[in-house]
């Protein structure tokens, strides 16, 4: 059995060990003065004391480190105790967060940076964001918990049981891959839903842009049915919230790319960054109208969740779809194939079309320049998708988005014949 007996001695460097030392410190100053503002028990000064005890044990070794983690054990238990003396709540949330400083001081201590300053930002930002979390937690339904947790299963359980490599005839199914696939797209509309549900009705604008990272097709459809119904009195406020729906859904597709294949993004990035700028250029000019004085409902977007049993099997079959006829296109007919296949995919999904030329790319079955233009096209046939809920709502409406969509598909192929020009001139 070890037992302690003094402090170990060695010559340790001034400026490195101060380092460390403040690092520690700044972090317990950081997450302690969210809960002195909120006038606990433990604030400012107890985090900071915190985060230094943790960074000595560290600095002196494990044993050290886990006596400093009894110690904080120790406090927080005295903690609580006076919290139920004085007939108060436990402070479970604030206990929770003296451990996990704890813990990021031992890291400082031992010369981590990167980790621990993440560690306590995300720690300050879960106790910030108390009221919101929990406002969208309670706001969510019970079918939406269940299809997370079924959603999860299939991440984390099935996943590591498919097969590795093609199956099926003539190898055009790549199970995992086409299973994480979904997953990313699953997982990004996941994503972009909490911040549509935490921040959707604080703009029209805002409503339009997490509306369009979710489904600019849905969100588009929502604004144009709020024009019919208002007779036009929304369309200034439609027509803003559908360019931000437009350029969010380039972004979205965008940040597909980056995960699946980033040299993919770096041969469609022109087009999309053009037309990202014509998007933003459309908005600056058309200026932001006061909201109507006729006593209209403000604007608001009813999108289904994301993650949904329903909605993940529809993603996988379309991809699947997209995937196997755009592999079997490429075989047939070359590039001519995979862009006709683009097409196709970009007015029934352009997340899942824009997926599986990445896909493709990265089996290597397509170039990165078919891909990226693959993509690119996928991304204007979701613009041209919009077009049908727009003329059945107000022609004022419909007149102001033929121009833009117009001015947004040229800006793409602009775009396209652009990255095809450099192309050709750096292979010659």
């Amino acid at each position: 059995m070890t037992t302690i007996t003094e402090l170990p001695f060695t010559n340790w460097p001034y400026l490195p060990i101060l380092e460390r030392i403040g690092l520690a410190l700044s972090l317990g100053f950081f997450v302690g003065l969210e809960r002195e503002r909120r006038h606990k028990e433990a604030g400012l000064r107890t985090f900071a004391f915190v985060a230094l005890l943790g960074s000595l044990g560290g600095l002196l070794g494990e044993a050290y480190a886990l006596l400093s983690l009894c110690l904080v054990g120790v406090l927080v238990v005295f903690l609580n105790l006076q919290t139920l003396r004085s007939d108060q709540k436990t402070e479970l949330t604030t206990s929770a967060a003296l451990l996990v400083t704890a813990f990021a001081g031992i890291l400082c201590g031992k010369g981590h940076t990167l980790t621990p300053a993440a560690v306590g930002v995300i720690t300050a930002a879960l106790l910030a964001w108390k009221e919101r979390l929990a406002g969208f937690s309670t706001g969510l339904s019970e079918n939406e918990v269940r299809s997370a947790i079924v959603l999860a299963i299939f991440a984390f359980v099935i996943f590591p049981a498919l097969p590795q490599g093609a199956v099926g005839p003539l190898d055009l199914i790549v199970p995992r891959q086409a299973w994480i696939t979904v997953i990313i797209i699953a997982g990004l509309g996941f994503i972009n839903y909490i911040l549509w549900r935490l921040y959707g009705d604080r703009g029209v604008e805002l409503t339009g842009f997490l509306g369009g990272l979710v489904n600019s097709t849905v969100t588009v459809g929502e604004l144009a049915r709020r024009v019919r119904e208002t007779k036009g009195a929304l369309i200034d406020l439609s027509y803003r919230a559908i360019l931000f729906a437009t350029g969010a859904m380039l972004i979205r597709n965008a940040i597909l790319l980056l995960l699946l294949d980033p040299w993919v993004l770096g041969q469609a990035a022109p087009a999309l960054v053009v037309m990202l700028v014509v998007c933003g250029m459309l908005v600056f000019r058309h200026q932001k109208p006061e909201p109507p004085a006729d006593g209209s409902k403000p604007l608001s977007v009813k999108l289904n969740s994301p993650f949904s049993i329903i909605a993940v099997l529809k993603y996988g079959l379309l991809f699947l779809a997209i995937q196997i006829a755009g592999t079997l296109a490429q075989r047939f007919w070359g590039q001519a194939g995979v862009y006709a296949t683009s097409v196709i995919g970009g007015l029934l999904s352009s997340a899942s079309a824009v997926a599986a030329v990445g896909n493709l790319a990265a089996q290597g079955d397509i170039t990165n320049a078919v891909a990226g233009r693959a993509a690119v096209i996928a991304s204007l046939m979701s613009v041209l998708s919009n077009f049908p809920f727009v003329i059945r709502s107000d022609k004022g409406l419909l007149k102001r988005m033929m121009s833009a969509t117009i001015l947004i598909v040229v800006s793409g192929l602009v775009g396209l014949l652009l990255e095809a020009y450099t192309s050709f001139h750096l292979s010659h």
